[in-house]
């Protein structure tokens, strides 16, 4: 016989959600865009164009969300705000829409948010009418490309130099997700 008294309730899951961002997100956005970037990428840049990289992230989100461009998604643990994601449609694939960014914050790694933003966007993908999406990564980000080929998306073969504005181009593969899986 059990104590009905006892709290059998296991406190360490994490409640996980996932939806659109609101013009009262922005900062949530860019805190969790700045955070990442910082970790992921600012190794890359030197320190100055690492250092307004980091600034322009945080502050970058608030028109963007406001003037509705595109579908920007904001990730939760436990009410935390630690993932996001901003599609369009594509420019240069026709039929297709494209993540220009997905990030999720170093305290949210290895929690599982990123998957559940991932499944969350392709879902509003999917009921905006997209049912094929295309993105970006940098060459040499094992991380990144390991979670895109984990959820699914394959990579094109198509390859890319991308200024992030150091006058030093980087290496980008481009990776798709197409029919029952695509969004």
């Amino acid at each position: 016989m059990t104590d009905p008294s006892a709290d059998h309730t296991n406190h360490s899951v994490a409640r996980i959600s996932a939806r659109r961002a609101t013009p009262a997100d922005g900062a949530s956005v860019g805190e969790v865009h700045a955070a990442s970037w910082a970790a992921a990428y600012a190794p890359l840049f030197p320190a100055e164009v690492a250092r307004e990289g980091i600034e322009s992230r945080l502050t970058r989100w608030h028109a963007r969300i406001a003037e509705g461009n595109g579908l920007i998604m904001l990730a939760f643990v436990n009410d935390r705000p630690l993932a996001i994601s901003w599609s369009e449609p594509s420019e240069t694939r026709a039929g297709f829409a494209e993540i220009h960014s997905f990030y999720t914050h170093p305290d949210g790694w290895g929690s599982g948010v990123s998957a559940a933003l991932m499944t969350s966007t392709l879902q509003e993908l999917r009921a905006d009418g997209f049912e094929r999406v295309h993105l970006w990564t940098l060459r040499d980000t094992p991380q990144s490309r390991r979670f895109y080929t984990k959820v699914g998306f394959t990579e094109t073969g198509a390859t890319q130099s991308r200024d992030f504005g150091d006058g030093n181009p980087l290496p980008q593969v481009e990776y798709e997700l197409v029919g029952e899986r695509g969004a």
